[in-house]
């Protein structure tokens, strides 16, 4: 195990009440030190962003994790000794602790003890600013506490309990709290399925108008709210922090050849991402589900980029958003000062648009990217309007493609390469093919 320890603080405050924190990382035999560092600078940007103030670290070598601390007793003594030696109010783990070992950490080591789902749990929390985010976390972070509530008991860990007559005051109490916390669990699910036909409803009625739509997916910071405000002009909270962010923010552009075209951002991916979170956030999610196409995001300056982007598309695989059409930009090119490698990157990302939503490059290029897609996955169909209906032709030269148009006097053929939605709204209209 390594110890460093932290002069200047990660995320330094004028409070001088702020928490402090020791974080632990654990590094198995299929790992290596570079990443174990990497996650260790991920944990601190976490904590960061949760408020806390970072004192140490520490890398645990482990080949086999134990059911008690999950390292062992020994390694287990020596961080809780380097913490307090630090003054450090908080443990932090990278990797997941079970209830049990919460427990057992925080009474060996008499300090607050916590791993990384609940960092994020937290930050989340912090983070919701509407009605429907607010019940997805309130609902995530209950389902996280319910089989963790004797930590707030422990000082009554001398009530034997189970024999009649020995029932005490903190199992009495407990159990009153599980019952609290399992009510407050299905009314806040019920009031978010409330929600959630709400946000079904709308959705329909805004796919009952042919607009394509997009989702701006990817790893948490990678730029997703600036390049959606870049294209659109939209006001999305922007900021320099992990989770900056967490309700979808859908606004228009319009682009030449295509019409209007419906863009959501979407709330930001990161590894060990905790499976309550994806649960209670996939309403939000649909918006990838139901996106006609994706743009994925990625942090051009980021040294994990390759493993930030194979976290996202295994969320999207989860989601069931894995083959969705996909246009991959390689975002914050600005901030990677080495031209040879910012070339290597690009080449090997080939496919990619560059774009730095700071100097206001490539945008234009991203714009068009989308235009193509959208009418390269476009069919092309052959419509016959009623001679009448001269609205209905308007609708093919807004939204698609026109190549052939003839006006008879029984009626309008039009032959066209149009999106999906389009397609689907005046599908009654489209002639077979003879």
């Amino acid at each position: 195990m390594r110890h460093e320890t932290e002069g200047d603080s990660i995320g330094e405050t004028t409070n001088a009440q702020v928490e402090t924190a020791y974080l632990v990382t654990i590094r198995r035999p299929e790992g290596s030190d570079l990443e174990a560092e990497r996650h260790l600078g991920e944990l601190a940007s976490l904590v960061d962003t949760m408020g806390l103030r970072v004192l140490g670290r520490s890398i645990v070598r482990l080949k086999v994790p134990t059911p008690r601390f999950l390292v062992g007793a020994g390694k287990a003594d020596e961080i809780a000794a380097e913490a307090r030696a630090l003054d450090a109010d908080c443990i932090v783990f990278d990797d997941d602790l079970s209830p049990s070992q919460q427990r057992n950490w925080e009474k060996m080591s008499e300090l607050c003890v916590i791993d990384r789902q609940e960092v994020i749990l937290d930050i989340f929390a912090a983070r919701a600013s509407t009605r429907e985010a607010a019940l997805q976390v309130g609902l995530a972070r209950m389902e996280y506490s319910l089989p963790r509530l004797t930590r707030a008991w422990t000082h009554l860990s001398r009530q034997r309990g189970g024999a009649r007559g020995t029932r005490g005051e903190g199992e009495t109490q407990l159990e009153v709290d599980r019952r609290i916390v399992l009510r407050k669990i299905h009314r806040m699910k019920q009031d978010l399925e409330k929600v959630e036909e709400q946000r079904a409803t709308r959705r329909k009625r805004r796919e009952s108008v042919p607009i394509p739509a997009g989702a701006i997916v990817g790893y948490t910071n990678a730029g997703k709210s600036s390049l959606l405000n870049a294209l659109t002009g939209a006001d999305a909270f922007v900021e320099d922090k992990l989770f900056a962010t967490l309700d979808t923010t859908t606004r228009r552009i319009e682009l030449e050849g295509i019409g209007q075209v419906v863009l959501s951002d979407t709330v930001g991916f990161i590894r060990k991402l905790p499976h309550e979170l994806v649960d209670a956030f996939k309403s939000t999610l649909e918006e990838a589900v139901n996106a006609d196409f994706l743009i994925h995001v990625l942090d051009s300056s980021s040294p994990e980029i390759d493993i930030h982007a194979a976290t996202t598309i295994a969320v999207l695989r989860e989601l069931g958003a894995g083959d969705k059409p996909m246009i991959t930009v390689l975002n914050k090119t600005d901030l990677v000062r080495d031209e040879e490698e910012l070339m290597d990157l690009i080449a090997g990302h080939s496919d990619a648009v560059p774009t730095s939503v700071h100097a206001g490059t490539g945008l234009d290029a991203l714009r068009k990217r989308i235009e193509t897609l959208l009418l390269t996955e476009s069919p092309y169909c052959d419509f016959s309007f009623p001679a009448d209906r001269f609205d209905l032709p308007s609708i093919l030269h807004r939204d698609g493609k026109v190549v052939k148009e003839e006006y008879g006097e029984t009626g309008i053929r039009i032959s066209a390469q149009v999106p999906e939605r389009t397609r689907r709204l005046l599908a009654e209209y489209i002639v077979a093919a003879e």
